[in-house]
């Protein structure tokens, strides 16, 4: 028996776990961990007092405020509209579904400089859509969570998708036939399933958004203490040579998403553990 099962271990189609993990520790430390290890060695040929003052400016506090709120903000909304979207992709069925479910992909494929350039045209105060409201919506953070919302949608869509789909309409007739109402099937039944799906795509939305600059820059207005982004300030940095004070302002920036990130795929685990133990 031990003889057969070593047997079937040497015959994987991939090599053995030294191998494939050795491979993936290298990849990762050519692609992720040296470029980031670089951010930190830069600024630690700052003296702390150097250091606390760079990342510590009003300007740059009123940049990080402005980063994570409105990328908060459009992974909120991304969050519903973007699961409203699945489960119109998934549970029905109408004329240009496919042309639909394509345009989804659009942010993906689109430059995120012409994304940007083609949302500030729309809601500027004399674009097609702002002449319409009597309050300005591009360059203000209003205009920042649209250009944000719109690059961020498939990331939701696209978590939530599969896991609608292996659901299938089962389960919510099963839900029926045992008298429940809607709102408590979807409550107890397919919102437990579909929430790590979500929490997922919510974190991918949020991590892109923080880091977003082509689709932002233009919309922004790049005010200073008003809708200046965080990305922008580190670009302006390595214009004028600073490139010490760029790294620092990259390291807050690294570390707080990183502590973010660490804590929704905590939570991610734990509603993934607490619904499964159910």
């Amino acid at each position: 028996m031990e003889l057969t099962l070593k047997k079937r271990k040497k015959n994987t189609i991939i090599p053995g776990f030294s191998l494939t993990l050795g491979y993936t520790m290298i990849y990762l430390g050519i692609i992720v961990l040296i470029p980031l290890s670089m951010v930190f060695f830069n600024t630690l040929s700052m003296s702390w007092s150097e250091f606390w003052e760079t990342i510590a400016h009003p300007r740059a506090v009123a940049s990080y405020k402005l980063s994570f709120g409105t990328a908060l903000a459009a992974g909120l909304i991304n969050v519903v509209f973007g699961t409203i979207i699945a489960w119109v992709l998934i549970r029905y069925e109408f004329p240009g579904k496919k042309i639909v479910d394509g345009l989804v992909d659009l942010p993906f494929a689109l430059p995120t400089a012409v994304a940007g350039i083609s949302l500030a045209t729309l809601y500027s105060p004399n674009g097609w859509i702002g002449q319409f409201f009597d309050f300005k919506i591009a360059f203000t953070p209003l205009g920042i969570i649209i250009a944000l919302t719109f690059i961020g949608l498939p990331f939701v869509v696209r978590t939530v998708q599969p896991v609608l789909q292996n659901l299938g309409s089962e389960l919510e007739e099963a839900s029926a036939s045992l008298g429940a109402s809607r709102l408590q099937t979807f409550v107890k039944v397919i919102f437990p399933e579909l929430l790590p799906a979500i929490i997922t795509g919510f974190s991918l939305t949020f991590a892109r958004s923080l880091g977003e600059y082509g689709s932002v820059v233009f919309i922004a207005g790049n005010m200073p203490m008003k809708t200046e982004i965080t990305p922008l300030i580190i670009m302006t940095k390595l214009e004028q040579y600073d490139y010490v004070g760029a790294t620092a302002i990259a390291t807050v920036m690294l570390v707080t998403s990183f502590v973010l990130l660490l804590v929704i795929n905590i939570i991610q685990w734990y509603t993934n553990r607490k619904f499964n133990l159910h």
